[in-house]
């Protein structure tokens, strides 16, 4: 099996856990013999990288001919202007932040650089076209997503594959083009929709892509049956077009050598480590937190992340008197991350919606127990884990307390965890997924 994956995000240059899935999930793939090409915005050097059965390849850059431009003109066209208008709003499209934190954007036709050359660096001499790609999120997102679809689209084109994989609402236009041009099935993996996202205050653009590349699919994959349930009842997609793979976590070599500072050892650790916005709850984290120091002293609370409610968060420990024992660590990458997974006696994640959510299975890693909101995914295969509705920060600080109280507790519930945690591999995910692989295929005739 051949698959043509387009994603957003892979390591090193991740914001999110979309990254992380999209490693864990190509990385299992390619153990069990499926060949993965995988298309980036742009890579860290702007080269093809190879690493055996997965090829990441950059979108950016990518030349092609006067002839390709007459083909994809005609299927840009269907689909960007017939099907998919983008109207101008005020707001900025950021795809995991609130319209409280949008700026002002542009049409797409003008941010892509088709009438101006302000918003793109775009190569173009008698014979050949390219543009160039930035990667990443920003204020004029959706121009690089159109950009993307085109560049994608003509990657499609020259490469031999039995099937197309889009991840998430960013690359999902460049799915429906290469499926347009090439005739192949279409899986749509959906981690976040934009309900999630945002609430009830979506932004209809990306609710409109979403629903679109959805639609447009032959198969659909969600990360939990909660997200299955929300993209049924938002966008109307008959259940049995939707499959559910749970996410996993990538078996690594934890390090346990690190060292709890002298003058931190007589107190506890609770963990907030997320984007510091409406859907990942930060909000109920810190009033749970006050709670918890109302009765508990030798308590410290960590909040590791960055996001548009950052500010606010601020200002709330500052006016909740709080400040000395709620800290915030900033975004964190890498080691940093290890580390203060390491040294946290409890993890806490009380998002609004989370799609599926895989830190809890990160912190299981270092034998950190954990309360998760219910209204997350991951506590559908989280069996043992502490679990409290992301409003009910009274019950949630009850909870945290009794963690921390009781050693035995903690130990029991990193026990149950991890028996549950024997199932939840991403080599048990690419089983699921090369099967889909194989049942759109044999139904599409390839």
């Amino acid at each position: 099996m051949r698959v043509l994956m387009f994603g957003w995000e892979f390591p090193p240059h991740i914001s999110g856990g979309l990254g992380t899935a999209c490693y864990g999930m190509t990385r299992a793939l390619a153990q069990k013999n499926t060949e993965i090409i995988f298309v980036l915005p742009c890579t860290s050097d702007g080269k093809s990288v190879d690493g055996g059965r997965l090829r990441l390849v950059p979108a950016s850059g990518t030349i092609y001919s006067r002839e390709t431009e007459d083909r994809l003109e005609t299927a840009t066209r269907e689909l960007w202007e017939d099907k998919l208008t983008v109207h101008p709003v005020e707001t900025l499209l950021f795809p995991y932040d609130t319209p409280e934190t949008y700026a002002e954007r542009l049409r797409w036709r003008r941010l892509a650089g088709l009438d101006t050359d302000t918003a793109v660096s775009r190569h173009h001499r008698d014979t050949e076209i390219s543009y160039t790609l930035k990667g990443g999120y920003g204020p004029d997102l959706m121009a690089e997503v159109y950009r993307y679809s085109r560049m994608a689209a003509v990657i499609a084109l020259r490469e031999t594959f039995d099937v197309i994989h889009v991840h998430d609402w960013m690359t999902y236009p460049a799915g429906i083009l290469a499926k347009m041009l090439t005739g192949k099935p279409l899986v749509a993996h959906i981690h976040a929709t934009e309900y999630d996202r945002s609430g009830m205050s979506v932004n209809e653009d990306v609710a409109r892509i979403e629903r679109m590349g959805l639609h447009a699919a032959d198969r659909v994959i969600a990360v939990s049956h909660l997200t299955k349930h929300v993209i049924m009842e938002h966008y109307g997609v008959p259940e049995e077009k939707i499959e559910v793979v749970h996410n996993a976590v990538a078996r690594h070599d934890v390090q346990h050598r690190y060292t709890i500072p002298p003058r931190l050892r007589h107190e506890k650790r609770v963990l907030f480590l997320g984007r510091v916005t409406f859907q990942k709850g930060p909000d109920y984290f810190i009033e749970a937190a006050r709670l918890v120091l109302e009765r508990e002293k030798n308590v410290r609370f960590y909040m590791a992340g960055s996001g548009d409610m950052l500010p606010r968060i601020i200002r709330r420990a500052g006016k909740l008197r709080i400040g000395n024992r709620f800290h915030f660590a900033g975004f964190l990458r890498g080691p940093e991350v290890d580390r203060m997974f390491a040294l946290s006696d409890l993890y806490v994640m009380p998002s609004v919606s989370e799609p599926f959510g895989i830190t809890p299975l990160e912190a299981m890693l270092y034998d950190v127990p954990v309360l998760l909101s219910k209204q997350s995914g991951v506590s559908e295969v989280l069996n043992h884990a502490l679990k409290a509705d992301f409003w009910d920060t009274r019950d949630m600080a009850d909870k945290i307390c009794a963690v921390l109280r009781y050693p035995a507790l903690a130990k029991e519930l990193v026990k149950n965890c991890h028996e549950e945690m024997k199932s939840i591999r991403w080599e048990n995910a690419a089983d699921l997924l090369n099967r889909i692989y194989h049942a759109v295929c044999t139904a599409g005739g390839c």
